[in-house]
């Protein structure tokens, strides 16, 4: 038994957003202090067979922080001395949001899932920018989520993610539009292809390089061929597969799970790969994949399905600190026992 094994009852005994509170001032308390060095001493793994290049970026493992851990850019140290190779923060919008009332993130214990209806809770693109140019970043590359603003009418998108993307603009290795989250009011409507061309367009034209766009797995497949035909129009550099689902499995059992929101966990993990399969047969452009990862088989089953790099969230809150680390150390079984490499030369090995 673990630490976390001992601390979870505790953490589970409150509130979901009360416990990723705690987890994030902890966090907070060890970034910069000697433990984050003790800390990177115990979780990171250190092996040129787990490196990826992708996007121009040099990623010391394929393992990240999904989006919505840290939606104010305000522990990424700490989250890279757990031995991830790359921390997305965000979503980001233009305006300060406090989203949407509470509850709005739920545990779904008997499922190893959550339900969240967040709503880009964050302290807007002023403050998180701020933040960015102001404190070191870690030594492994950092992504941004950018999403649009609630008060901001669809027709209005463009600027608003242009208006984050200039103020976060100097600190990211990468930028990822998501127009897929459902809990902002009408959001999703922008992953049609006029739409994204229009938002994508405007933000590559405002220098916005790496620029990434996270795809929804709710998506009917002829609307996210559509999309990938703008990312290869636009040359974008890579895409994101996928986001929470609005669907709920037969198979969820939970007594939270006609919660509304969007849906995390082992329960998508699935509809995940399917989904980074189906964007990597149709694009050249490396694919981030997420969903429902919480080992190494899960990852691993996402990196010969065309991922170059794996991110997690949901796992992180069930299976706690240890995890990027006992899934790069297994990445390694894994590699050798299939007589490859490299995680890159992994990478599509089932398409």
């Amino acid at each position: 038994m673990g630490p976390y094994d001992l601390l979870k009852p505790a953490l589970f005994g409150l509130p979901p957003e009360a416990a990723h509170g705690m987890t994030h001032r902890l966090l907070r308390a060890v970034q910069g202090s000697p433990v984050e060095t003790a800390l990177r001493e115990r979780y990171v793994v250190d092996d040129p067979r787990l490196r990826v290049e992708a996007f121009g970026n040099a990623f010391p493992n394929p393992i990240g922080v999904a989006a919505g851990f840290d939606k104010n850019a305000e522990v990424p140290r700490a989250l890279a001395s757990l031995g991830f190779g790359h921390v997305e923060v965000g979503g980001v919008t233009a305006e300060r949001q406090p989203g949407n009332p509470r509850p709005r993130l739920f545990r779904l214990r008997e499922d190893e899932a959550l339900i969240n209806r967040l709503g880009f809770n964050n302290e807007g693109a002023d403050a998180v920018g701020a933040r960015l140019d102001r404190e070191p970043l870690p030594d492994v590359p950092v992504g941004i989520n950018i999403g649009k603003s609630k008060s901001t009418p669809l027709a209005e998108a463009p600027g608003d993610y242009q208006y984050t993307y200039e103020r976060v603009a100097d600190a990211g290795d990468y930028f990822v539009v998501n127009v897929s989250s459902p809990n902002t009011p009408g959001l999703r409507e922008l992953q049609n292809r006029e739409a994204l061309e229009e938002i994508l367009g405007g933000l590559a034209d405002a220098g916005a390089s790496p620029l990434l766009v996270k795809l929804s797995p709710d998506l009917p497949k002829p609307a996210v061929a559509d999309a990938l035909g703008v990312v290869d129009d636009l040359a974008l550099d890579g895409v994101i597969a996928t986001n929470t689902t609005t669907s709920r499995p037969e198979s969820l059992e939970s007594p939270n799970r006609a919660e509304r929101g969007g849906l995390s966990g082992k329960p998508i993990e699935g509809i995940a790969t399917d989904g980074v399969r189906f964007v990597a047969e149709r694009t050249d452009v490396p694919v981030i994949g997420v969903g429902g990862v919480t080992d190494a088989a899960g990852a691993y089953e996402k990196i010969r399905a065309g991922a170059s790099l794996v991110q997690l969230y949901t796992g992180l809150v069930y299976e706690g600190p240890n995890l990027a680390r006992d899934i790069n150390e297994g990445l390694l079984e894994l590699l050798e026992r299939d007589g490859f490499d490299s995680v890159t030369d992994a990478v599509g090995a089932d398409l």
